[in-house]
């Protein structure tokens, strides 16, 4: 009896010779016993080759890095029909937007809690009226990875619309049920698209975009356009901000394994502005003139407290250089709640926060 071992069959082939005088082939099977240590050491070697491979296979195929970075065809929460939001969220309508030429995006339209008794049964017409009743619209751009319906951003537009806000979830184009592929400028021009769509349609009222993590950077990228172009943005909300997307990519825990290695980093980086991804948040806010609100958890394991703290720290000096009071806060929420990259959602003052800084503006 072998105890702790296994048994390796290694097979050979041999001729032999029949009394007919015929040769025929047969296989010969004969057993090897590997111990466990012999187990423990080709697995580390499979190990060892799989983290080496890493850099190599970033280097001969740099649009990889692109599609983690978006991880958009990982289409989370499964088996959810986008064209049917009441599955997960009530008062909702679905509708889709042409961006561009054979681009269309779909779009949630959650509102506001006084108009829930109306909803029932309604036509998306009669939705898209609602947005000219004077109430704040939020437009909400969601980080990477999944859908409009992930559950942490569901809970955040549930808690938006009880505060009595109407609130738009984009999905860029690629992700979800949208078409096209996504990169650093349709993202951009996607959530500008819509922003005009709701400005018409708002007739006036005010308008904020509420970034989430990658979609932070879409949010400054389309405050700088929406400013360029001579319009005004009411407000823009940024949950768990990042500086620039190379320092967001060089800061993740998976690839602070490999910062030992000479190189590594200006890879990394390279790799990034090769498939023009910047996002440059630090650049865009030296810039913007809206009444900005940051929030930011301390145990952020996706992108350090650090960075929000750093860009609430340039609009402060940009204000100061331009000589104007624009509205700047910034809310840091301490690593004893827990709330990471993505449950901001849970402080049950969120409401009253979001309420406090959007009643200010017209002040």
């Amino acid at each position: 009896m072998l105890s702790g071992r296994k048994l390796c069959c290694i097979l050979s082939q041999a001729t032999i010779e029949t009394r007919k005088g015929e040769h025929t082939e047969i296989c010969c099977c004969r057993y090897e016993v590997l111990s466990p240590d012999a187990g423990m050491k080709r697995a580390a070697l499979f190990l060892i080759a799989v983290y080496a491979s890493a850099p190599v296979i970033l280097y001969l195929f740099p649009w990889i890095l692109g599609h983690i970075i978006f991880s958009h065809l990982l289409r989370f929460p499964l088996f959810v029909d986008l064209s049917r939001p009441e599955a997960v969220l009530n008062h909702t309508c679905n509708f889709y937007l042409d961006t561009e030429e054979g681009v269309s995006v779909g779009v949630w339209h959650t509102l506001p809690a006084s108009q829930w008794d109306e909803a029932m049964g309604r036509s998306p017409e009669w939705y898209r009226e609602t947005l000219g009743d004077g109430r704040p619209v939020i437009i909400y751009l969601h980080g990477n990875l999944g859908t409009r319906a992930i559950h942490h951003r569901v809970e955040l537009v549930k808690i938006l619309s009880a505060a009595g806000y109407h609130v738009l979830s984009l999905d860029y184009r690629g992700f979800g049920d949208s078409t096209g592929e996504p990169s650093e400028a349709g993202l951009t021009i996607d959530a500008l698209f819509l922003f005009h769509w709701v400005k018409k349609h708002s007739r006036g009222g005010p308008v904020c975009l509420w970034g989430h993590s990658l979609g932070t950077g879409v949010a400054t990228n389309t405050a700088v356009k929406v400013q360029e172009q001579g319009s005004v943005l009411d407000a823009l909300i940024l949950q768990a901000p990042f500086t620039t997307m190379g320092e967001v990519v060089v800061n993740y825990p998976l690839t602070k394994v490999y910062m030992f290695l000479p190189g590594f980093e200006n890879l990394l980086r390279n790799i990034v502005a090769m498939n023009n991804i910047v996002f440059a948040s630090d650049k865009n806010v030296k810039t913007l003139t809206s009444p900005l609100l940051i929030l930011h958890s301390e145990d952020d394991d996706i992108v350090p407290h650090h960075m929000g703290l750093k860009l609430y720290e340039i609009s402060l000096q940009a204000q100061k250089e331009h000589n104007t009071d624009v509205q700047v806060e910034m809310i840091s929420y301490s690593e004893n709640l827990g709330f990471s990259h993505n449950k901001i959602y849970l402080d049950p003052n969120l409401a009253n926060v979001v309420r406090k800084f959007l009643q200010n503006l017209s002040q």
